[in-house]
């Protein structure tokens, strides 16, 4: 079987240092030693009120710090999701296997959608669709963290009930364990991740193409913990331990608690973080406006992609078509 990585990111906002460190710099590493798929699932953004035009463009960036990041399109494949019919078609398909008790329990239907007025169908059923994201290109590992666990334990279910049903179709996906700052937190409540999706100048969240100014001034404010040790402590001290995590990504040191042994001030160990966000994220902004001026080649990326991504899923739905009962025996 071949070995197959499939992860995506949602349009829903302008991406975060929580976005590269624990997702995109992932992609990139892992880009050679497997058969890659890296998605801007833009269809997952059309679940809540949104702006058509500012969609666009959050996917169209999205792509573009793919490719500022290292990303080869030689080499994986970089896809928009509504790019490629597969995704939708699987969905349905897989959308007659889910049952309601499933999807009522997702957490983030219960925290976003359920009981509230106007909420959209596509809140309560994305889970299906983005498992059919990952069952389309038989898929063994995702690399997602905590909070899309039971996502991804959807789609491990749905593929082992259609298997069971029909016939052995779909791979079922294994989860690729958690790294160093997986998770960012927000810089002003320590508590929350660090969301793409909060206003574009909140103080607590670091944007790949803020300047380096912008970025060292959100951190050099960022909120401490009372008290003055330096220690990488979650329950006690969440924003020191967010920054140390921060730092121990951004140098490649998997020991966050050994660096907090470091440091004597939270002045001295923000700085050092400031100073290593930005020797990370300031050669990303260069290297991003320099592909923004050149949409040629971002939007050849994106065209190459979309064939490369039908080629592989469109076996995988034709088979479970077939499967399920539809077309001819």
């Amino acid at each position: 079987m071949t070995r197959t990585i499939f992860s995506a990111i949602v349009p829903s906002g302008r991406l975060t240092l929580g976005n590269y460190l624990g997702a995109l710099r992932r992609f990139v590493s892992v880009q050679h030693e497997a058969r890659c798929v890296f998605c801007i699932a833009d269809l997952h953004a059309l679940t809540t009120d949104h702006d058509p035009r500012r969609l666009c463009q959050l996917a169209e960036e999205t792509v573009t710090l793919f490719l500022a990041a290292g990303l080869d399109p030689g080499v994986c494949v970089i896809v928009r999701q509504s790019d490629v019919p597969a995704h939708t078609e699987l969905s349905y398909l897989l959308e007659c296997t889910a049952y309601t008790g499933e999807l009522n329990r997702m957490i983030q239907f219960k925290e976003k959608g359920r009981g509230r007025p106007k909420t959209r169908v596509s809140l309560y059923t994305y889970p299906v669709l983005m498992a059919a994201d990952i069952l389309a290109y038989r898929t063994t590992e995702v690399p997602v963290g905590d909070d899309q666990r039971q996502h991804l334990e959807l789609a491990r279910d749905l593929a082992l009930r259609f298997n069971r049903s029909y016939g052995e179709i779909f791979v079922v996906p294994e989860m690729s364990p958690a790294i160093v700052a997986a998770r960012v937190m927000d810089l002003q409540d320590p508590t929350a991740k660090m969301s793409k999706s909060a206003p574009y100048d909140a103080a607590g969240t670091i944007r790949l193409l803020d300047s380096p100014d912008v970025i060292r001034r959100k951190i050099m404010r960022a909120v401490t913990d009372p008290g003055s040790e330096v220690r990488h402590d979650v329950e006690n001290q969440p924003g020191i331990t967010n920054l140390l995590e921060i730092l121990a990504a951004c140098l490649d040191e998997n020991d966050p608690a050994a660096l907090a042994r470091r440091y004597q001030s939270y002045g001295a160990l923000k700085k050092d973080v400031a100073e290593a966000v930005v020797a990370v994220l300031d050669p990303l902004r260069k290297k991003c406006a320099d592909l923004a001026a050149d949409p040629a080649y971002v939007n050849a990326t994106l065209r190459a992609g979309a064939e490369r991504a039908q080629a592989l899923a469109a076996p995988t739905v034709a088979a479970a078509k077939q499967a399920i009962g539809l077309g001819t025996l």
